[in-house]
């Protein structure tokens, strides 16, 4: 990974000249691009897998294919998301004609994020599992409350789809479900879980983590009494300095760095 000086809208002190940080790498092939999108797509699921957000066969990361933008990457059905390597993962248009992979797609899968991805060209990425906590929240129908520094990435920033019909299975509730998102980094899908998009996979993975600890953290404060909101002004000062593009890759870093190190078979 190539370093360069860090950007000035991360929010890291003075470094002596010669210092750098990781940042994204630029100027890709769109192989070399599609390689980085399946590598962090393997990677993330790995750290899912860690954090306990599989169920079953719920649950699925996806990433546009560089070249064909109405194709993305998938997890198989079926596979555990603690097995996923990048030679696993497959490729399927936004019509559900699998183009690349020896296993089949979820339906609900395709219904959702193939709408997702046609409503938000802008989006590489979208994260949804059913979460302990993202699935207890999503019963409420509220939008989470800025109560926390890290809660506020998601002020004014958040969608709430409200009209769950069970499993998804056509692509027209997807289409609903784009439109609830709208220009939002995430949405909450009623007595369903959550659902969150980035500019990278990493970014789209790093939003699901701390928004599903967001929602953990409202559900204690709401049980122990009357949490106090951050101020509008703040919340969307705050919302600035921890989110974005940039912002969000980077706050992955970590945990892909243990994963990559402790599971390199993920590579494969």
């Amino acid at each position: 990974m190539t370093t360069t000086p860090a950007a000035p809208h991360l929010s890291v002190g003075a470094m002596p000249e010669g210092v750098t940080l990781p940042l994204p790498p630029q100027n890709l092939s769109v192989e070399e691009e599609r390689q980085v999108r399946k590598q962090e797509l393997a990677a993330a699921f790995r750290v899912f897998a860690r954090f306990g957000f599989s169920e079953g066969v719920a649950g699925h990361i996806t990433a546009r294919d560089p070249e064909n933008p109405s194709a993305f990457w998938v997890n198989p059905f079926g596979m555990a998301f603690s097995q996923i390597r990048v030679s696993d993962l497959i490729l399927v248009d936004h019509d559900g004609t699998l183009l690349q992979g020896r296993r089949p797609v979820n339906n609900a899968a395709f219904c959702i994020h193939s709408e997702v991805h046609r409503a938000r060209p802008d989006v590489v990425a979208a994260a949804r599992t059913h979460s302990l906590h993202g699935k207890a929240f999503s019963s409420l129908g509220v939008p989470l409350e800025p109560i926390t520094q890290d809660a506020c990435a998601f002020f004014e920033d958040h969608g709430i789809y409200a009209d769950y019909r069970g499993v998804v299975n056509d692509t027209e509730e997807g289409r609903r479900i784009g439109v609830a998102l709208g220009e939002g980094k995430a949405v909450v899908l009623q007595n369903h879980g959550l659902l969150t998009v980035g500019a990278s996979v990493a970014e789209a993975a790093w939003y699901f983590i701390t928004m599903e600890r967001s929602c953990q953290a409202q559900l204690l404060a709401m049980a122990a009494g009357e949490p106090r909101l951050i101020d509008p002004e703040t919340a969307r000062m705050v919302r600035g300095q921890i989110s974005g593009p940039l912002p969000g890759w980077f706050q992955f870093r970590p945990l892909w760095d243990q994963i990559t190190a402790e599971q390199p078979d993920l590579f494969d």
